[in-house]
């Protein structure tokens, strides 16, 4: 069952068209990835789908409900999460208080005391430094981090833009692997990143972005035998 839905989505920067006439579709319990170039479109179509930019044409649909023109803080509420590009942990407040923010709109404190467990169970490292300030945390952990809040907010869809970016290679394979898990536990992902092969990998389905279009789709696997991908995206010739 289709959990979110693109359909005709155009998105501009003034004159500038920077998504052209997009669609593509999410499936409930999928992970999805969407990968390209720099400057492709990539991190504009996730800013788009949380409702921090607003579409030029097209049409959102989450879980079947038009939300097109709803705002950012109601996405979250219908279950659209987001960990941005760059982490954005708040560098001055501690891990438990970043994590707590996540929770903001929430009531259900038995719930959030679940989530709470399960992301320390996640992210061992956060539970152990729940007192430290994200801002003095190294890369990865932020990065941790900021999954971490996202997933505080119980979404139905978790978006994540270049989880990787910066990351030392032992850290890129612990966030994957957490990623994994995530999507195993039945969270709908939606992930953006320029690692191809860990992202292809991972993905039920994949779609490629150049120039704010989309050129080619399918099973993640299967785009990582594909000659093209495999010449401009995996590194190999």
């Amino acid at each position: 069952m289709t959990l979110l839905e693109l359909e005709g989505l155009k998105v501009r920067y003034g004159r500038i068209e920077a998504i052209h006439d997009m669609s593509i579709t999410v499936e409930k319990g999928e992970v999805v990835s969407l990968i390209g170039a720099n400057g492709a479109g990539k991190t504009t179509t996730m800013r788009t789908i949380s409702g921090l930019l607003t579409p030029s044409a097209g049409t959102i649909r989450f879980d079947g409900e038009d939300i097109t023109k709803l705002a950012a803080h109601k996405r979250v509420s219908l279950g659209i999460s987001q960990a941005p590009e760059g982490r954005g942990v708040f560098p001055g407040m501690t891990v438990a208080e970043n994590l707590d923010m996540g929770t903001f709109g929430r009531k259900d404190r038995s719930g959030i005391a679940a989530d709470l467990e399960r992301v320390f169970t996640l992210f061992p490292r956060l539970k152990e430094r729940r007192t430290q300030v994200g801002g003095t945390m190294s890369g990865g952990e932020q990065q941790m981090l900021a999954i971490g809040r996202s997933l505080m907010s119980s979404p139905r869809l978790l978006l994540l833009d270049e989880p990787s970016m910066g990351l030392a290679p032992q850290f890129i394979r612990q966030i994957f692997t957490i990623i994994a898990e995530i999507a195993k536990q039945g969270t709908t992902i939606l992930l953006v990143e320029q690692n191809a092969n860990q992202a292809l990998a991972r993905s039920d389905r994949a779609y490629v972005l150049e120039t704010g279009t989309i050129t080619k789709t399918g099973p993640g696997r299967e785009l990582m035998a594909d000659p093209a991908i495999k010449e401009a995206y995996l590194g190999v010739a």
